[in-house]
């Protein structure tokens, strides 16, 4: 009689693993699944009781009514807003973490002044800030909250390419200088180049701070320069909820970080073991 051949234990726990990620997999990609099936649904098949987890039929009027109402705008402001902070941020932030990685300007301490204003409540400075938008006349401006989340967003730039550059060798950099190049040929020629998974993974995180807040922008827009998150809360009312347009618009919204994240992401687990976090 041939003996029953049983799965090693070293197998079933294998085993237990991939049933536990699959598990906790589908659980977390539920709610998403959920967010698209409502965009497609009509009002009745929302409501229905039991829920009805597939839509009889595929139907966009959903996002029809975004884009004939203009709701849209407000998913291209937050492009423009969070995009152009984050390229300023970056560019800035980078020169700034050099400067702290390679000459030690400011001193020891400075770095971690910087890193500090980032962990600054939003809701602490936000009604200053805006008597000072006030003032100024920059509320419910592009300039205005570029400026702001520029602003916020520089810290987390410096502290994090700050990390990335101090694991640059020093000698490659001498190398480079004794060969004839000046320092910003230095930068652009051999730093960039040996922190660019640092630098794409930091682009990453920036913009998507700046495409979620949602604080700055309620306070601080009203009708030209509304953003996403902030169009996002007109649907919910006091009577009654718009849930396919609050679908519609989430699935428009989740679309550029999607995206971007999708496009990065073979620099995103490199960027973020490059030694970020060294003080």
């Amino acid at each position: 009689m041939t003996p029953t051949l049983l799965p090693s234990r070293k197998t079933r726990i294998l085993a237990l693993r991939y049933v536990g990620a699959i598990a906790l997999t589908l659980l977390f990609l539920f709610p998403v699944y959920w967010l698209f099936m409502i965009s497609f649904k009509t009002p009745d098949e929302i409501y229905h009781v039991p829920p009805l987890w597939v839509p009889g039929q595929i139907q966009f009027s959903n996002y029809y009514v975004l884009f004939k109402d203009g709701d849209v705008v407000a998913i291209a402001n937050s492009l423009i807003v969070a995009g152009t902070s984050s390229i300023v941020a970056i560019i800035l932030g980078t020169l700034c973490a050099y400067s702290l990685a390679r000459f030690g300007t400011g001193g020891e301490n400075l770095a971690m002044w910087i890193i500090s204003q980032r962990m600054i409540p939003p809701i602490a400075v936000v009604f200053p800030i805006f008597l000072i938008y006030v003032y100024f006349g920059m509320v419910d401006s592009f300039f205005g909250l570029i400026l702001l989340y520029t602003a916020f967003n520089l810290p987390y730039v410096i502290w994090m390419m700050r990390g990335y550059i101090v694991d640059v060798p020093m000698e490659l950099e001498e190398s480079a200088l004794v060969d004839g190049l000046n320092r910003w040929q230095v930068i652009w020629k051999v730093v960039f180049p040996m922190v660019r998974p640092g630098l794409m993974a930091t682009s990453v995180f920036t913009f998507v701070f700046a495409w979620n807040d949602f604080l700055f922008a309620l306070v601080l827009t009203r009708t030209e320069v509304i953003t996403f998150p902030v169009q996002l809360t007109h649907y919910f009312g006091g009577q009654s909820n718009f849930w396919g347009k609050i679908a519609a618009m989430s699935v428009l919204g989740t679309l550029p970080i999607f995206v971007a994240v999708t496009v990065m992401q073979r620099y995103l687990v490199r960027g973020i073991s490059l030694g970020a976090v060294k003080g």
